[in-house]
């Protein structure tokens, strides 16, 4: 059985060498970057809060590594995505292989779009319900270090959860989910949407609702995407069915 795996393995470990040289390399470049990148990512604070909120620590080793390594992430998506596709490919038919391009594109695509979206509307919002509520930002972040980490946490999930219509729409290529099974399984999808939602986010209503109500609505969207891909068939069988009975 092991030496069944052992190509796969093999492959598998080509593909994630490919894709963390790869992120090295922009992290390496987003090293020589790294005020300005953190600059950049504590902009969102400043309608919040009055004046920096973090005294010093911007050339903290480890804060600088951190956030360099998460932008180096994001300029490496489209080789990420194109050594998973590559992983993959070879289990697929010929018909399924010309997805490829549209794949990695839209893939990157939405990554980027919920990494915008947290970055633009989640933080400012989030940390604003947060400082009203505490009155002080240093009362729940003590660090920049630790604003860094939730920084990157944020914007890391909101980028996976925008993958949704991307997952089920290749599922829905690949046949193994039809536009009913979607559909029945709604409220179950619902509810673990919420869950994700408490679990990638800060303890706060208004970030976990940010995240869970869109993804609520890509999912939607994706009902009608796998719809169009692979739509259940039961109903043209009943429709048949009655007309054979007619």
């Amino acid at each position: 059985m092991f030496e069944d795996l052992k190509p796969h393995l093999i492959e598998l470990r080509k593909r994630l060498a490919i894709s963390v040289i790869t992120v090295i390399v922009f992290a390496f470049v987003a090293f020589g970057f790294n005020q300005e990148i953190i600059a950049f990512a504590k902009a969102p604070l400043m309608g919040v809060v009055n004046g920096d909120p973090f005294i010093g620590g911007i050339g903290i080793f480890f804060t600088a590594l951190k956030i360099s390594i998460f932008t180096g992430f994001l300029f490496a998506l489209p080789v990420v995505f194109a050594q998973l596709w590559a992983f993959i490919a070879p289990g697929l038919y010929d018909n399924e292989k010309k997805y490829v391009i549209p794949f990695v594109s839209i893939s990157t695509l939405m990554f980027l779009l919920g990494v915008a979206f947290a970055y633009w509307v989640v933080i400012p919002l989030g940390f604003q319900f947060l400082w009203m509520f505490a009155g002080n930002l240093v009362n729940f972040l003590q660090t920049l270090d630790e604003y860094i980490g939730i920084f990157t946490k944020i914007l890391f999930g909101f980028g996976i959860a925008f993958e949704l219509p991307v997952i089920l729409f290749f599922l829905g290529v690949l046949g193994l989910i039809d536009d009913k099974i979607l559909r029945d399984f709604f409220g179950y999808a619902v509810v673990i949407i919420f869950v994700v939602a408490a679990l990638l986010t800060p303890p706060d209503v208004i970030t976990q609702l940010l995240m869970a109500t869109p993804l609520v609505l890509l999912y939607g969207v994706s009902i009608l995407l796998v719809r169009m891909v692979n739509p259940y068939k039961g109903d043209d069988k009943d429709d048949d069915e009655d007309a054979t009975e007619a």
